[in-house]
């Protein structure tokens, strides 16, 4: 389980989360959505270590801020949004990096570390190019290389920031439907940010909003993706309606009211 309470991050002069309250069951997705410039992408880094923040986090029954390097990365794998990629390691070697929690020090990667990451090659569809040199991937292939090392590292908890960018419908559905079946087949628990508001109330359990670095609303899909709080936080005129699962659909409406 991944929890936080009163969660706050202030960068320079300006106060980015405040107070935000989060908890993740075991074995669920909760997608976090909201405006640019909600304070998303810093939530996972808060909840990560990588800033400063005041307030409470834990995973399961563990203070965040007890966790070695090395057990936090046994326990939580992340997949940022615009990570700095070496250019000249092969996708093979940069997703073997994955591994490195289980690798000794001054040791080699095992046998069972190369097989592991051969497999999540495989299943995002990145064996034809694990020889290649990361720099010369587009953008769309770098996302599903990022999350490569990710799953690699075969942690319990999966906090992905806007793993679908840049990707094309087909690899979008590829990467969201295996994360869900990991997340059912091997316990995962998932939290991602996720800028498609259909997308996000598809595959999430539940949804937190987040307006102006506040919690505006959370629960199931179809209570967070109303046209009231959609159209007041987006500031966007849509119509929401109930998919052919029952799931939320949100559409644009074309023109201003």
């Amino acid at each position: 389980m991944i929890s936080a309470r009163g969660l706050s991050v202030r960068l320079g002069e300006r106060e980015v989360l405040t107070g935000v309250d989060l908890e993740v069951p075991r074995g669920s997705w909760v997608a976090v959505i909201g405006p640019n410039g909600a304070g998303k992408s810093t939530l996972l880094k808060a909840l990560m270590g990588l800033v400063a923040h005041r307030g409470e986090v834990a995973f399961g029954s563990r203070p965040a801020g007890a966790l070695k390097p090395r057990e936090r990365a046994r326990l939580v794998a992340y997949a940022p949004q615009t990570p700095a990629l070496p250019r000249d390691m092969t996708v093979f070697d940069y997703a073997l990096l994955g591994r490195t929690p289980y690798i000794p020090y001054l040791g080699r990667e095992s046998r069972r570390d190369r097989e592991v990451t051969e497999s999540v090659l495989d299943r995002l569809d990145l064996t034809a190019l694990a020889g290649r040199r990361v720099g010369e991937l587009s953008g769309g292939e770098r996302q599903r290389v990022v999350l490569a090392r990710a799953l690699a590292q075969e942690a319990p908890v999966l906090l992905l920031d806007e793993p679908t960018t840049a990707l094309d419908l087909g690899h979008q559905q590829q990467v969201l439907e295996l994360v869900d079946r990991l997340r059912r087949t091997d316990g995962l628990t998932v939290l991602t940010t996720l800028h498609d508001l259909t997308v996000a109330g598809l595959y999430a359990d539940a949804l937190l909003l987040l307006t102006e670095g506040r919690a505006a609303a959370s629960g199931e899909p179809d209570r967070v993706l109303t046209e009231e709080l959609v159209g007041r936080h987006f500031d966007a005129h849509v119509k929401i309606e109930p998919g052919p699962d029952g799931r939320p659909v949100v559409h644009l409406v074309r023109g201003r009211p």
